[in-house]
């Protein structure tokens, strides 16, 4: 969904009963689909296409959040708040990357194998049972609630990184807002997708993978086929998924 390289096209339509449908500049879960050619990447024949679908958002998101924009240091301490596919793909970047100490919060305990399997060090499904603070904490819930309580595990010179978006209208309240002029001073921040360049990106990633530094085999959580749509959908919503692949064969 990032901008790489190539024409940038216009907004595709689609029709369905003599009805229009419009689509942005990618789309997914069809069998066929319209593509502007700067949201196309290249890789190689031999790439499984499960990796290639995690590329595609959730893997690239994460990686770049760790690699582009966070300035991640050998061996700081690491939070990552949800361990959903977004979640435990920033697991694994910060491993990669050097990171310290890795501690995850998920409210579904069964997540805690999962997360340890790639590179966690620490699971707890509370924010409240968390005794230390942290270099740099990366939300992905989005919940305003949540945000607040992590900002006070913020080292002096931490970084909060917000992944999950908030909903249209919630506001955010920072307790102890004195604390952003202590040592070196707190930074909050609102990722760009990783700030992912698809074209130099993606094909680092690859080589990570045919170097046996990533893995992505277990991030899989779940299958459905096209038609189970809608069951993929209601098990996202419960938050005991990894990835979900959806299967057209």
């Amino acid at each position: 969904w990032r901008q790489g390289s190539g024409i940038e096209s216009d907004f595709p339509r689609y029709f369905l009963n003599q009805k229009p449908i419009t689509s942005g500049k990618i789309n997914t879960l069809t069998e066929k689909a319209i593509c502007s050619e700067n949201r196309l990447t290249r890789v190689p024949n031999e790439t499984p296409s499960d990796l290639a679908a995690l590329l595609g958002c959730s893997m690239t998101t994460a990686f770049g959040i760790i690699n582009n924009e966070i300035d991640l240091k050998f061996g700081e301490s690491v939070l990552v708040v949800g361990a959903g596919g977004v979640g435990l793909n920033l697991i694994q970047a910060a491993r990669i990357s050097g990171a310290g100490q890795i501690t995850v919060v998920d409210v579904d305990h069964k997540k805690e194998s999962l997360a340890n399997s790639v590179g966690a060090n620490n699971f707890e499904v509370k924010i409240d049972n968390l005794t230390r603070s942290y270099d740099i904490i990366l939300d992905t819930t989005g919940n305003p609630e949540v945000i607040s309580k992590v900002f006070l595990n913020l080292l002096n010179s931490g970084r909060l990184i917000l992944v999950g978006q908030p909903r249209p209208g919630d506001s955010i309240i920072l307790h102890e807002a004195l604390r952003f002029f202590n040592g070196n001073g707190l930074t909050i921040k609102a990722t760009q997708g990783g700030k992912t360049n698809p074209d130099i990106d993606i094909p680092r990633y690859l080589d990570l993978y045919q170097n046996g530094a990533l893995h992505f085999e277990s991030l899989i959580t779940h299958r459905f086929s096209l038609t189970g749509i809608n069951e993929a959908f209601d098990m996202l919503k419960t938050g005991r998924a990894g990835r979900i692949m959806i299967d057209f064969n």
